[in-house]
């Protein structure tokens, strides 16, 4: 598989952002979480040490999950979690249970079908700062963390 560029930059989220994204998934230990464009892979890592979940951070940037893994090995989770590079709208992610996205409004919209066929009744979705065009999410929270303010929301599927 020939990787293309990054469709958008990494910019960290916030731990106390995180924190509360987490929560607004209502992450329990038995859910699977994805993290669709991860980065340094921070949100499956918290997900797996504050509440003993598996997880899968997928990012196209390579250096970016040597970070993931190198992290989840340094916070004793790296049995819990697995990272791939790989492009987000040719991976399968049929086993989540919660999909994180930090991406743009029109990549939440080009990846929506993908979620909407993979994913089981019940998994949640949980999207920073950008929605998904008319469907509604069924909550919205604005979070500050680090003085920076975003807007985040859920969806579940049916």
């Amino acid at each position: 598989m020939s990787l293309r560029k990054p469709d958008i930059g990494f910019i960290p989220t916030p731990p106390a952002m995180v924190k509360a994204m987490l929560d607004l998934a209502e992450v329990q230990a038995s859910d699977v979480v994805y993290d669709l464009g991860c980065g340094d892979g921070r949100i499956v890592i918290a997900a797996a040490t504050q509440f003993g979940c598996r997880g899968v951070g997928i990012d196209i940037d390579p250096v970016r999950i040597e970070t993931a893994r190198t992290t989840a090995a340094t916070k004793h989770v790296a049995d819990q979690l697995q990272f791939y590079v790989a492009d987000l709208y040719e991976t399968d992610f049929r086993a989540a249970t919660v999909v994180i996205l930090y991406l743009l409004p029109h990549l939440n919209l080009r990846l929506l079908p993908q979620l909407r066929q993979q994913l089981q009744p019940g998994a949640r979705i949980i999207s920073r700062d950008f929605d998904m065009g008319d469907w509604q999410p069924e909550r919205s929270l604005i979070c500050t963390a680090d003085d920076e303010e975003a807007t985040l929301y859920r969806w579940t599927i049916a």
